[in-house]
């Protein structure tokens, strides 16, 4: 069942909320979570005679383009936050697709973020083409044709949105104060990590005889 080239396609995801109490007078508004998770199957349709599933392949992001994306309620509308003006970082991981977005910026921005951390609106999407995608076959318990497409290569990611109806429940999306960037925060515990492992490793090279890592 294939689909007509560089096509724009959207898919949606939930929305959970997290909220990181914080008592600065200067707070940023932030949501943070996936838009796309790596090799989980979901359903796009199921009919009497065939059932289509689709998953996200963990290289899939690769040499996407993802400049200038822009975070949106229903792909549609206004602009909530973007990439280019540091707003919106999307950053692919090994779980999937991850946004970490300031909704904080504008009075309607506002407005969104309270509905998410209300519990109004839970449910996220993205907006993309795909340049390469690979399809199989296989027969299901009960005689229907399963068709399982897998995104090899996404060509290009045009935006994330809030969404009142989704179709997919696979990600989760987090709602923070922060005074500090999200973004600098997971790379300063990365860091943090990183510098206690090295520690470790130079004590035991040192316990084996050894002077130097």
């Amino acid at each position: 069942m294939p689909m007509k080239p560089n096509e724009r396609e959207y898919r949606d995801f939930t929305l959970a909320v997290v909220e990181n109490e914080n008592n600065d007078t200067e707070e940023r508004k932030m949501v943070n979570g996936y838009a796309s998770v790596f090799d989980t199957p979901y359903t796009l349709y199921d009919g009497i005679d065939v059932v289509i599933q689709e998953q996200v392949d963990s290289r899939a992001f690769d040499e996407a383009d993802l400049s200038d994306v822009i975070f949106q309620y229903n792909h549609e509308g206004r602009v909530f936050a973007r990439t280019s003006n540091n707003t919106l970082a999307i950053i692919p991981d090994e779980r999937g697709l991850a946004i970490e977005a300031d909704l904080g910026g504008t009075e309607i921005g506002n407005q969104l973020y309270q509905e998410i951390k209300g519990g109004y609106t839970t449910k996220m999407s993205y907006g993309y083409t795909v340049r390469d995608a690979e399809w199989t076959d296989s027969k299901m318990e009960d005689g229907r044709t399963l068709e399982l497409r897998t995104i090899k290569a996404v060509g290009k990611v045009y935006d994330v949105s809030a969404v009142s109806i989704p179709a997919n429940d696979a990600t989760t999306i987090s709602v923070r104060n922060l005074s500090d960037g999200v973004i600098a925060e997971i790379e300063a515990e990365r860091l943090k990590a990183l510098e206690l492992e090295r520690r470790k490793l130079q004590t035991k090279l040192r316990l084996g005889g050894f002077t130097n890592v």
